[in-house]
């Protein structure tokens, strides 16, 4: 029989096997807020290009102003769940903006947008009901998914005929209501989903469509609504999941929006909602706060927009191969793992944070640098970080 020191003895195993193969990810520490520039505990001032922080407003004075206010009127936090004394009045404004915002009817707060998702399916979705779901989806989703007991189809990433067949095969098998349900924006190689066209899937086998918004709320589309607005569906989409934690100021929360129906059962019987704490009232109040600037004015996605069509030309004329698109994920391939944290390192050393991302985060041979863009960067910032990339790549024999 095995002792509890063999469990100890078996992780350490485990975890060598993993720093042996070149896969173990350190974290790295920062000793600044978060910003298009950070300061590393070694004192270094480098230029960060591995945040969610699509619009610059992590550390946004008026952000923080609004944070420090809800502080001073609301308290700190709730130390309840929501239906037992949880809901202050701006947790109800700033999910009626978000609904607002987003084109829906309602919405609802989450502590995470991994709860989101986690409390999503189960209550809308029995065993007569079906769940088709796009293979490179989210783990949020997946895991979400596993919670409950509908039949499940999987199709190829962003592959419109296998999405047919798997709504075909679901009304074949007598499926009740069947939801479609994908990211919007795909966090690995930005790919935008074919929302357009999967809506009109959808209307044709008479199937419910979904989408995760936490790389597209904010920035996607003219006015920044997201990908259903960057596609031409805005207004059309089913329910909508998403986080408050990356475009939209960069803190925690997350958040379904839907018809009223869908979001009253959620209050009823989603778990994460029920028996988590809910959003505490300094990321309430500076939400609401973003919205305001992002409803003001589309400075901040406009200058994103431009910065993501510079980096992406530029890093090309550099030598590296990108995953194409239009996103500001911009994954520049390196394949073996070991290389992509050699290159991480290296342009690390040059003043440029980066991260370099491998199995099982993207699948065995697809190592890359995941780089992301940033309204808070200036044009220097860009030429400097491709010069980086540039000078690492002859370095490590990646480019010519």
């Amino acid at each position: 029989m095995a002792s509890t020191e063999d469990f100890f003895a078996h992780l350490r195993t485990e975890l060598d096997g993993i720093r042996a193969a070149g896969l173990y990810k350190a974290e790295r520490i920062i000793a600044t807020p978060q910003g298009a520039h950070v300061r590393t505990t070694d004192g270094r001032e480098v230029i960060n290009l591995c945040a969610n922080n699509y619009l610059g407003l992590s550390s946004h004075p008026k952000v923080i102003e609004a944070a420090h206010e809800a502080l001073r009127t609301h308290g700190y936090g709730l130390s309840s769940v929501r239906f037992i004394c949880g809901t202050q009045d701006i947790h109800k404004t700033l999910e009626q903006r978000l609904a607002r915002f987003l084109g829906t009817e309602d919405a609802i707060l989450y502590a995470a947008a991994f709860d989101a998702n986690g409390g999503l399916f189960e209550p809308l979705l029995g065993e007569a009901d079906a769940i088709i779901s796009d293979e490179l989806n989210h783990a949020s989703i997946i895991d979400g998914i596993r919670l409950c007991k509908a039949q499940r189809w999987r199709y190829k990433h962003n592959d419109l005929a296998d999405l047919e067949r798997c709504l075909s095969e679901a009304n074949e098998k007598g499926a009740r209501f069947k939801l479609v349900f994908t990211d919007g924006v795909f966090s690995m190689d930005g790919t935008i989903a074919q929302l357009d066209k999967i809506r009109e899937i959808c209307d044709r086998h008479g199937a419910l469509l979904g989408i995760d918004e936490c790389h597209a709320s904010g920035f996607m589309g003219a006015r920044g609504r997201g990908t259903h607005e960057h596609r031409g569906v805005f207004g059309k989409i089913d329910i909508i999941t998403g986080t408050l934690g990356k475009a939209l100021g960069g803190a925690s929360g997350g958040f379904t929006a839907a018809r009223k129906e869908v979001i009253e059962i959620l209050r009823q019987r989603s778990r994460p909602y029920l028996f988590s704490n809910t959003v505490a009232p300094s990321i309430v109040g500076a939400s609401i706060a973003v919205l305001d600037l992002l409803e003001g004015s589309t400075e901040l996605r406009d200058k994103l927009e431009a910065n993501t069509q510079y980096f992406r030309r530029a890093i090309q004329e550099a030598g590296f191969e990108i995953k194409p698109g239009e996103h500001p994920i911009v994954p520049i391939m390196v394949y073996d793992a070991v290389k992509a944290q050699q290159l991480a390192a290296r342009v690390l050393e040059l003043g440029v944070y980066v991260v370099g991302f491998f199995f099982p985060v993207v699948p065995k041979g697809q190592a890359r640098i995941r780089v992301q863009m940033s309204a808070g960067h200036v044009r220097a910032d860009l030429e400097r970080a491709v010069a980086a990339f540039r000078q690492a790549g002859l370095e490590l024999g990646l480019v010519k």
